[in-house]
């Protein structure tokens, strides 16, 4: 969703390329600067380290080595609170944009880019830098029973090979505990790349995971890697698996079977060494339904299955939870140390969540920012009872004239339809009769 706070710099010596992708990130993101030369770089940084970085790889005219681009990501990655970074490859640069993820860099996109593409890509390096904010963040926070369980799972898959299905609502941190096992296993020095397969066009979805030779298709312009290829020795972790169309996941099932792929336009196929952690929000019980979800790709993929638990399971880890990123934000906005009122401990401990974690950060972001009171009171986390949604068949009750707030009636159906769907996105847009881009878009305006 929309973050207003974000700070995200493109760094490009191609100033159309620059205006395009800063015209495009506006819409969703209020800061967005732009700087096509590296020399201007200290100059920057020293005012604010940026969120998200969209780095060029080349700035000299005629230089294709890549060399320039990766100082610049050596220096930002030595940074205390390193950016996230996306490399931004021409085509011919795929290698380059591998040996970036490499060396730190989360993602790459190719030139031209796909708008939706880019827009997840640069969502989820927020979410994700957001995740890991702090020293020791990255690992899973909490000490609950439940959490504990959780680790000594990662703790034993991890050394293997076996594929791991990760499950839990939005906002729980099933990213983390993909994280987490890449980070204990025998592949934690390669290459771990996160892909949002809910955001993949299905159009381009061959081409995203298995590459493309040049010439296969119009504007391919050469030959292109794709994520497996990407991945090769390391981790691919298959995010939102549950939103893929069945066509799709019978090409992603071919893959795996055979530990190969085919670029699109080649004569022959490829070896793939990548182990796979997926993640789906999916109800259980709708994953194993073969009208949503293969029970053969089903299989290969949930080796082992990692369940983890909703924030409202788990209550003991909303105090240390609170505490830190109250903390994390107090630093990052030069804003007062607060304690917490006793009455609003209770209460935020007593809150249902429905986004978890993601969004009990957001609350605590939101009141550093706007609290103005000597402690923090239950108020300053803008936390709103979600309205019970009517039935279609029942009859509307009377309300006053004076009663109508378009905006707040919008805003409590929306965080309604999320409850009841416990944080699946793409149930609760079917619910309020809406895209998932719309929901999103509804989401940001509201700041849910």
């Amino acid at each position: 969703m929309a973050d207003s706070t974000a700070h995200i710099l493109i760094l490009d010596d191609d100033r159309d390329v620059a205006c395009a992708a800063q015209m495009l990130l506006r819409r969703r993101h209020g800061a967005v600067e732009t700087l096509d030369d590296p020399a201007g770089l200290d100059a920057l940084l020293a005012a604010r380290t940026p969120d998200v970085v969209l780095l060029d790889l080349n700035f000299t005219p005629g230089r294709i080595d890549g060399a320039e681009g990766l100082g610049v990501l050596d220096r930002l990655r030595a940074l205390p609170r390193p950016p996230a970074v996306i490399a931004l490859t021409a085509y011919a640069d795929v290698p380059l944009a591998v040996e970036a993820l490499k060396r730190g860099a989360g993602d790459f996109i190719t030139k031209p880019w796909d708008n939706a593409r880019l827009v997840a890509a640069v969502d989820g390096a927020l979410a994700r830098r957001a995740a890991s904010a702090a020293p020791g963040a990255s690992s899973l926070m909490g000490d609950s029973a439940a959490m504990r369980e959780v680790k000594a799972m990662i703790a034993s898959v991890a050394p293997t090979e076996a594929n791991v299905m990760v499950l839990g609502e939005n906002g729980v941190g099933k990213e983390l505990v993909a994280r987490a096992i890449h980070q204990a296993s025998r592949r934690a020095g390669a290459t771990f790349l996160a892909v949002d397969m809910g955001a993949l066009p299905e159009s381009t979805f061959e081409s995203e995971l298995f590459g493309h030779r040049r010439g296969s298709f119009t504007d391919a312009k050469a030959d292109r890697a794709g994520r497996f290829q990407a991945a090769r020795g390391g981790s691919l972790f298959l995010d939102e698996i549950g939103n893929m169309a069945l066509p799709a996941q019978a090409k992603l099932l071919t893959a795996l079977e055979r530990r190969e792929v085919t670029p699109i336009g080649a004569d022959r196929a490829e070896a793939i060494d990548v182990r796979i952690v997926s993640a789906t929000n999916l109800d259980e019980a709708r994953l194993f339904d073969p009208a949503v979800f293969r029970p053969d790709l089903l299989f290969r993929l949930n080796t082992i299955v990692i369940r983890v638990p909703p924030l409202r399971e788990r209550r003991d880890d909303i105090p240390g939870l609170l505490h830190h990123y109250l903390s994390l934000y107090e630093t990052q906005y030069q804003r007062p140390v607060r304690e917490l009122a006793p009455n609003a401990m209770e209460r935020l401990c007593a809150w249902s969540w429905p986004g978890n974690v993601r969004a009990l950060r957001h609350a605590c972001e939101r009141a550093v920012i706007l609290a103005g009171q000597p402690e923090y009171r239950f108020e300053d986390f803008g936390l709103t009872a979600p309205a019970a949604i009517p039935e279609a068949t029942a009859a509307p009750e009377p309300v006053a004239e004076d009663s109508f707030k378009l905006g707040a009636l919008e805003r409590d159906t929306i965080a309604a339809a999320l409850d009841k769907a416990n944080g699946n996105i793409s149930l609760a847009a079917r619910m309020l009769g809406l895209s998932r881009a719309a929901l999103y878009r509804k989401l940001g305006k509201h700041g849910i």
